[in-house]
C-alpha cells in the first residue's frame, strides 16, 4: 500500500506533532476496513489519536481511498477546533478523489516532484 500526503496536510500534521508512524497505522485500519467514516465517493473522515489521549478528542483527517493501492491524507484538522466539515467541501473532496485516485505512477512522481504530495515510507 502507498500513502501519501498532500503539502497542506503535511504542514498540519508537523504543527500538531502527528508522525508518519501515526499515519500509516491509521492508513492500515482504513485498508483493513476499519472506517470511522465514509462519506461517500472515495472519501473517509478518520480519527487519529493524540499523542498519549485516545481518539475522540484528537483530530479529524480526510482521506482519500477506494479499493487499491494507493491512499492519500488530503485535509485534518483538531476536532476542538470544529465539529465537521460542510456539504461543500464534502463535494470538493469527492471531485478531488476522483482525480487523486485515478493517479498513475507517472502521474504520481510529477505529484512528488513538484511538491503537491510526498509519500509516507513503510518503516519495515
Amino acid at each position: 500500500m502507498r500513502v501519501f500526503v498532500t503539502k497542506p496536510f503535511a504542514r498540519f500534521a508537523g504543527q500538531e506533532g502527528l508522525a508518519d508512524r501515526q499515519l500509516r497505522e491509521v492508513a492500515r485500519r482504513v485498508v483493513d476496513g476499519l472506517v470511522d467514516a465514509d462519506l461517500g465517493g472515495g472519501v473517509i473522515k478518520q480519527r487519529i489519536a493524540r499523542q498519549g489521549q485516545g481518539k475522540s478528542g484528537g483530530f479529524r483527517s480526510v482521506v482519500l481511498y477506494r479499493k487499491g493501492d494507493t491512499l492519500f491524507f488530503v485535509y485534518g484538522f483538531a476536532k476542538k477546533a470544529r465539529t465537521n466539515i460542510r456539504k461543500d467541501e464534502l463535494q470538493a473532496f469527492r471531485l478531488l478523489a476522483d482525480q487523486m485516485l485515478a493517479m498513475d505512477d507517472t502521474a504520481l512522481k510529477a505529484a512528488m516532484a513538484n511538491g503537491t504530495i510526498a509519500e509516507i515510507l513503510d518503516e519495515d
